[in-house]
């Protein structure tokens, strides 16, 4: 195991193809807590194509005691304006019984040492503009709301649609 944050109870690891089932199962409880299950389509099967083959993203596993409590997915994505390479945190999710213990901002810091590493430009994620607790965290931290941008989104049928326009 590639561990990057090792303390008495609490660890972070690079996740491996074998956790391929419980990072689908870590989505799913994230989209659970974010009232969306319905809207949840990752299998063990798409994990290990998606993150382990096709290397689109890059995963951690969150461990207390060596059990797993949470995990976080993020990529790189490349701004035009610095010219440089930013780390886009695309999930950061602790199970609620877990939460309140300073796990999310250890794993924000190790995401934030990375990012420094690999000369990233920026790190930014998204928040659902309900999830009042973790937007007071995210800003405890210095973080910034963008509010002067607005997310446009095509999923699979607006994308099929546009690409055949």
């Amino acid at each position: 195991m590639d561990y990057l944050l090792q303390e008495e109870h609490f660890s972070v690891r690079k996740a491996e193809v074998s956790d391929a089932a419980l990072i689908a199962e870590l989505i799913q409880a994230l989209a659970e807590y974010e009232k969306a299950p319905d809207q949840c389509f990752a299998t063990r099967e798409k994990i290990e194509k998606t993150i382990f083959s096709e290397k689109s993203a890059r995963a951690l596993i969150a461990e207390y005691d060596g059990k797993p409590i949470g995990f976080a997915l993020y990529f790189y994505n490349y701004s035009t304006w610095n010219a440089r390479k930013g780390l886009y945190l695309e999930d950061l999710f602790i199970y609620p019984e877990m939460r309140g213990h300073g796990f999310g901002k250890k794993i924000l810091k190790l995401l934030a040492r990375i990012a420094k590493e690999e000369n990233c430009g920026r790190f930014e994620w998204v928040c659902l503009d309900w999830n009042a607790p973790s937007i007071a965290f995210y800003k405890s931290l210095g973080a910034k709301p963008m509010d002067q941008w607005t997310i446009y989104r095509l999923e699979e049928d607006g994308i099929d649609k546009l690409s055949k326009e």
